[in-house]
């Protein structure tokens, strides 16, 4: 990650004659209740804070969107009404704001950007939603005194916005243009640029939680790694193959041993979670499960895996949380030091090199004693990989019922379609699992046998 901490969010205000205010200089005017023909707001008037009081948008991440000229632009509709541009994660006040920036980015001649005619809200023009405000909440207000000038430049702009429109359609009927696959973002996921931690200071409640932290070294906090640890490769391959499985979020339990002698934390065997994040119920029956199993092959709870679908596998202020917790757990009453490994896989993140995922193995150091309020400090873990000569008959089981439970699951990964112009996403699922499979040619028959059923889940 790069050198220097980033730089605070840009707030752009531009957008020219067409750039909306806030009503009375950003105070809350409830107009309905105004009598009198003064009293009505025109669609200048209405800004995107005035729709999301009165409950005709919600804010969320992903909902904004402009085509013009074959580009597409993509935001966030911010709860104040501002709209956070996902690319770059610049702030602007308004539509037209936004609108006329993007495309003057495309067409630097554009005099103006057509921001309500040409952002959409979930796929529908914002100005429509204007309109349905104003049927709502003005029905006598005359349409004509309501258009001001939003329909200038509308050809050129509406033209390009079809075109997207039934391009998108197509896509979603047949082949997908690169990078336009259902690797869709999780919970509107943008793009997360990682921070360093020296620059979070004290725990804020105001921070975004998701926010990603980039790991330090245990050399750069004047520290040994305190233990060292071996991962088995059957572990690797099994973690990334549920990974890759959905587009959502995973979680899995690493088993192994731990050698107080040699100080050698050895991972044998992962047991994904075959649940989905949110259900609560089955939660505790699956990892019951997996503490039988442990047992069962001898095995110690030696830590825990989950993805970053398609965002860089970096802990976020949320997984270092999670794992000072788990790390607090394994160490148990008698204050023994055991070990607790976090591993991040990222199977989709477009700023992987080739078509492996990125896998982070990763530790937290506790903050220092005089600043007990701060974050705990994620730290890269050093690892050796070490080859298995052949699956085993666990593995190849639990790939199967990985299969299985996600078949019919909403957001299963589209195999057939398109990682990069000369790639399927099965394609690149194989060659990512290549690095962690026996070379023996028997091995990759019956991985095979498995790349089958995938084709198949659909």
């Amino acid at each position: 990650m790069g050198s220097e901490p980033p730089s605070p969010p840009q707030v752009v205000e531009e957008g020219g004659e067409e750039e909306e205010e806030e009503i009375s200089g950003g105070e809350e005017v409830d107009s309905r209740a105004v009598p009198g023909r003064g009293s009505l707001l025109t669609r200048r008037g209405i800004t995107l804070r005035v729709l999301l009081k009165d409950g005709l948008v919600e804010p969320g991440d992903g909902v904004l969107s402009i085509h013009y000229l074959g580009k597409k632009f993509v935001g966030d509709l911010l709860c104040d009404g501002k709209i956070r541009w996902v690319e770059t994660g610049q702030i602007f006040n308004s539509p037209s704001a936004w609108a006329t920036h993007c495309k003057r980015l495309v067409n630097p001649a554009k005099k103006s950007g057509c921001g309500w005619a040409s952002v959409r809200y979930r796929g529908q023009k914002l100005v429509q939603y204007k309109t349905s405000w104003l049927h709502k909440y003005q029905p006598s207000a005359e349409m004509s005194l309501a258009s001001e000038g939003e329909d200038e430049e509308m050809g050129e702009d509406e033209e390009e916005e079809g075109k997207a429109v039934q391009t998108e359609e197509r896509n979603r009927k047949g082949k997908p243009e690169q990078h336009e696959i259902s690797l869709v973002q999780r919970r509107g996921e943008r793009e997360r640029v990682p921070v360093r931690y020296c620059t979070l200071g004290t725990r804020d409640s105001a921070r975004d939680p998701h926010t990603l932290v980039e790991l330090s070294a245990f050399s750069a906090i004047n520290r040994f790694q305190p233990f060292n640890v071996a991962v088995s490769s059957n572990v690797l391959l099994l973690m990334d193959f549920h990974c890759h499985l959905t587009s959502s979020e995973v979680v899995g339990y690493l088993g192994g041993r731990w050698d107080t002698n040699t100080q050698l934390l050895t991972v044998l065997r992962a047991f994904p979670c075959r649940t989905r994040l949110a259900d609560r119920d089955s939660a505790p029956a699956v990892e019951e499960e997996i503490c039988q199993n442990l047992f069962m092959r001898g095995l110690s709870l030696v830590g825990w895996y989950h993805s970053h679908p398609r965002g860089p596998a970096l802990p976020s202020l949320q997984d270092i949380d999670s794992q000072m917790d788990h790390q607090l757990r394994l160490q148990g009453s008698n204050n023994g030091f055991q070990p607790c490994l976090g591993i991040i896989c990222g199977p989709y993140y477009h700023g992987n090199q080739g078509v492996a995922s990125t896998i982070t193995p990763f530790w937290v150091v506790p903050p220092p004693e005089q600043r007990p309020n701060d974050y705990g400090i994620p730290v890269a873990v050093e690892v050796t990989y070490v080859q298995d000569n052949f699956l085993t008959s666990d593995v190849l089981n639990e790939m199967m019922l990985l299969v299985e439970f996600y078949r019919a699951a909403p957001d299963l990964v589209q195999f057939s379609q398109l990682w990069s112009p000369d790639t399927t996403v099965l394609d690149k699922i194989k060659g990512s699992l290549s690095g962690h499979a026996p070379k023996d040619q028997a091995y990759s028959q019956i991985l095979e046998h498995v790349y089958n059923q995938l084709s198949n889940a659909h």
